[in-house]
């Protein structure tokens, strides 16, 4: 069935626009007042995606009636496009005219009769019927195809094809920027090639689009396309750089069941276009093999430019003036990592909470600045709360990695590389334990005219959301300087939260001997979500305010899960009110007032995966321009605006993920463990769940369950390569 056919399921009218109430230039979107033409000059709204609406220019659309809460009823068009004559002498006349040079009147005739009146639409959807009309010289039916073309930009079928298949209209802007007006043509040909050629496309939105153009299922261009999707995706289920070739040839033999191909077929010609990269019996994304070789090769090199040595006693003078001028002694491991950091180009420092990271990160700093006065400091973290606590910390511009990198969301790109390097002398990371191999890969690239190197993080963390080990294979490499701090400086005195997390780093946990920051309360599932509430109840009485209290829980699903706390924790301190609007997506009721958390990166407006902020306001469709709803989020004063696709952005934030609590402090922690997350619990995840407590923890369910969980260690452990390249690389970098 071709889009011409999809159309006829739909209201066609025909009219003018007459005035342009709203139009968006990037999405397309564009809400007119529409003059019908054969209903006694009847005026209506309408909305839909158009390129260049202009007024007092006739147009055909398709699409049906809705009645909108406030302006009452309207139209909403899938496609919309300027209509071509449909009778004889109008045909004759605009093929005879200007837009279609060297053919005239007489062509033109030839062409109706043959063809008839429906021949322009016959010629735009399959300009070989061109060739059926005796006489006319291929520069004719060129001449006549590409001014038909030129009518119609290629957007406008674009739109219709997008809409009438349901693929999201945020993806028309990347078809456009990479395929312009040929884009329709091209994704035709083959729909897989803009899994490559544009980004923010997958597999699954491909073979959407393939799937409605009536590709077959063994294809040789699907195949090709989903082995490339699938070995990406069998990485990320476990967070490893590679699978085993014998892994990915079962799961695609077992998700293709019944499809007629030739499998080593396939594989050789993905190999030899580079998008998988075999090494021995390892099948790797060329993302990730590229990322492990370059970090390999590139921490080999380094530095490209050294830093002048320090006067060493210097450096003593300046650290023992430091330690009388803030009343504190450091120990031996500290001064260690002060001396070796002044003497290695790139080093790693790492150790548990209340180990005193925090001093001696703030010592190297000052110690840096001091000594080479006039010097350039970068720091960056993973996530936005962790760069704003390493700015407080050291005294210095801090900002998220991706940030420093000027990473582009659209494109994902980078503004900041080899040939726009950092312009920096020592560059900081801190919670490096969340850096993927990916982003640190292009971190470094970008760090050629840097010339010292600290990563800060704790190696029992949980790893990274995305693929690699870095902080791991970087340690166990052995290659690089590593301070281990282990001695435990306490927050205050008596600090259980840092206690417990030693107990758990040593596997000798014994919850008795902790009475004053941290409780357990023991807790059925069913009743952990009443009780989460009264607990977050009494904080707020005592004074502290709902962003100091974090619930953290393992799983989304049951009832002590994500979803079912966000609800219950929403309706008890941000219930439904006359004052306060509120918009539904999905299962999910945003109201203003309610604490959010962002889910995705969105760096043109300064907000990142795990930010928190407060739902300030929300617009309600009927009172906006572009007839949604708009949700107005503060984080931190920098406002942002959600509607459309990007609410998908952002949810419920008064329980979050342990994953996503990475890189942020709270000065109350609520972290229930129940026998149902048993699957999700295991020491690394508790270990990081309860050191993001800075003053209060509070663990409530099955005590059996968080001691198994604490005993379980990693249950896959990543596979990766970095560490064996890292290894075959030389010589210790000191």
């Amino acid at each position: 069935m071709t889009n011409r056919e999809e159309l006829e399921n739909y209201i066609k009218l025909t009219g003018k626009m007459i005035y342009i109430v709203y139009h968006n230039e990037e999405t397309l979107y564009t809400v007119a007042r529409f003059l019908i033409s054969d209903e006694k000059e009847k005026t209506i709204t309408v909305t839909g995606m158009v390129p260049s609406p202009e007024t007092d220019t006739m147009y055909t659309i398709y699409g049906s009636y809705t009645e909108h809460p406030r302006y009452g009823m309207q139209f909403n068009f899938v496609s919309c496009e300027r209509p071509l004559p449909e009778e004889a002498d109008g045909i004759i006349k605009y093929l005879s005219g200007v837009s279609f040079p060297g053919i005239g009147k007489k062509t033109a005739e030839k062409i109706v009769a043959l063809l008839g009146d429906n021949c322009l639409e016959m010629i735009r959807q399959e300009p070989s019927v061109l060739y059926t009309i005796p006489g006319l010289s291929a520069d004719k039916i060129t001449v006549i195809t590409e001014g038909l073309r030129e009518e119609d930009d290629g957007m406008e079928e674009l739109i219709r094809f997008l809409n009438i298949h349901g693929i999201g209209m945020r993806n028309l802007v990347r078809l456009n920027r990479a395929y312009g007006k040929q884009a329709l043509e091209k994704i035709k040909q083959n729909p897989y090639r803009v899994i490559e050629e544009c980004d923010g496309f997958g597999f699954k939105t491909a073979d959407k689009i393939a799937m409605a153009l009536g590709f077959a299922e063994d294809d040789e261009r699907r195949l090709y396309a989903f082995m490339i999707s699938l070995c990406m995706d069998l990485c990320m289920r476990l967070g490893d750089s590679y699978v085993s070739a014998e892994y990915l040839r079962e799961n695609f033999e077992k998700q293709c069941q019944g499809l007629t191909y030739d499998y080593d077929s396939i594989l050789d010609q993905v190999l030899f276009s580079g998008r998988l990269v075999q090494e021995d019996n390892r099948i790797y994304p060329d993302t990730q093999y590229e990322a492990e070789t370059g970090i390999a090769k590139f921490l080999e090199e380094y530095p490209y430019e050294i830093l002048e040595a320090c006067d060493r006693e210097l450096l003593d003078r300046y650290l023992l003036d430091m330690q009388k001028a803030l009343s504190i002694t450091y120990d031996e491991d500290q001064v260690n990592a002060i001396h070796r950091f002044f003497d290695c180009p790139f080093m790693i420092l790492t150790g548990g909470p209340g180990t005193g990271k925090t001093t001696v990160v703030r010592a190297l700093v000052q110690l840096f600045r001091m000594l080479y006065p006039s010097s350039t400091i970068v720091c960056a973290a993973p996530t936005g709360r962790a760069a704003k606590r390493l700015s407080e910390l050291t005294d210095t511009p801090s900002m998220t990695i991706h940030s420093l990198l000027k990473w582009d969301l659209e494109t994902n790109t980078f503004g900041v590389t080899e040939e726009e390097p950092i312009l920096a002398d020592l560059l900081i990371i801190d919670e490096f334990s969340m850096v993927d191999s990916w982003l640190f890969y292009n971190l470094l690239k970008a760090s050629k005219r840097i010339k010292r190197i600290c990563v800060i993080g704790d190696e029992d963390q949980l790893p990274s959301v995305s693929l690699g080990s870095v902080l791991r294979d970087l340690i166990e490499s052995e290659r690089f300087p590593l301070v281990r701090l282990s001695r435990i400086y306490r927050q205050r005195d008596g600090s259980d939260v840092i206690e417990l997390a030693h107990m758990i780093h040593d596997n000798r946990v014994d919850l008795s001997a902790l009475n004053k920051d941290v409780r357990f309360i023991e807790q059925p599932e069913t009743g952990v979500r009443n009780a989460v509430v009264k607990i977050v109840q009494n904080a707020l009485d005592k004074g502290y305010t709902i962003n100091d209290i974090q619930v953290l829980s393992p799983m989304y699903g049951g009832s002590a899960g994500i979803d079912v706390l966000n609800n219950a924790l929403q309706e008890a301190f941000n219930p439904p009110s006359a004052d306060r609007n509120e918009a539904r997506y999905g299962y999910v009721t945003f109201r203003e007032g309610d604490k959010i958390l962002q889910l995705k990166n969105q760096p043109d407006d300064d907000v990142y995966n795990g930010d928190i902020g407060i739902l300030e306001e929300i617009i309600p469709a009927r009172e906006s321009e572009t007839h949604q709803n708009v949700l107005i989020v503060n984080f931190d004063g920098i406002y942002v605006e959600y509607s459309g696709d990007n609410v998908g952005n952002i949810s419920l934030a008064y329980c979050i993920s342990v994953h996503k609590s990475q890189g942020s402090e709270y000065p109350i922690v609520i972290f229930p463990i129940v026998q149902r997350h048993a699957i999700m619990l295991q020491r690394k995840l508790i270990y990081t769940g309860i050191t993001r407590s800075r003053q209060s923890l509070i663990l409530i369910g099955d005590k059996n369950a968080f001691m198994r969980g604490i005993s379980q260690l990693e249950r896959h452990i990543r596979q990766t390569t970095l560490k064996r390249r890292l290894t075959a690389h030389g010589n210790e970098i000191s």
